[in-house]
């Protein structure tokens, strides 16, 4: 498959914090590569994964801006978040946790959450080229064989 690349959606009142990090719209991109892998670039941050290490999406948000913007781990349950605005994103799975905030892998992630401005293409692209079918409880799970 082509490669797809995603923007993030950038909220205007937190463009000037996020570029002191070195996050601006050239430099923060999801891609889904043409060798099967989900990479994102967020500023200085990257991760990356095979996609067949994706076992489920979930669509978030209504974030509060100190919990969701910039690039920020969870003590709650271990996830990353790339975040540029508060409004809406993507919570994609992992089978086996993936290192992005820390240098040398250290502190894998289960989970991470990313504001791209299209989230209903990023879901159903990974729906696609994850074999993902829609959970009860909400998201996209691993199709069970």
């Amino acid at each position: 498959m082509p490669v797809e690349t995603f923007d993030f959606a950038f909220d205007p009142r937190y463009r000037r914090l996020l570029a002191l990090l070195g996050v601006r719209p050239d430099t923060a991109v999801l891609s889904l590569t043409d060798d099967g892998r989900l990479v994102v670039r967020f500023g200085p941050w990257c991760l990356d994964t095979p996609l067949a290490n994706v076992v489920g999406t979930r669509a978030t948000g209504g974030y509060h801006w100190f919990k969701a913007i910039g690039a920020r781990g969870s003590f709650a349950d271990g996830g990353v978040t790339f975040g540029t605005t508060c409004e809406r994103g993507v919570c994609v799975l992992f089978r086996e946790p993936v290192p992005a905030l820390l240098p040398f892998g250290a502190m894998p992630h289960p989970g991470m959450t990313a504001t791209v401005a299209d989230c209903d293409r990023l879901t159903a692209s990974l729906e696609a080229r994850c074999d993902l079918e829609p959970c009860p409880e909400g998201g996209l799970r691993r199709r069970q064989r």
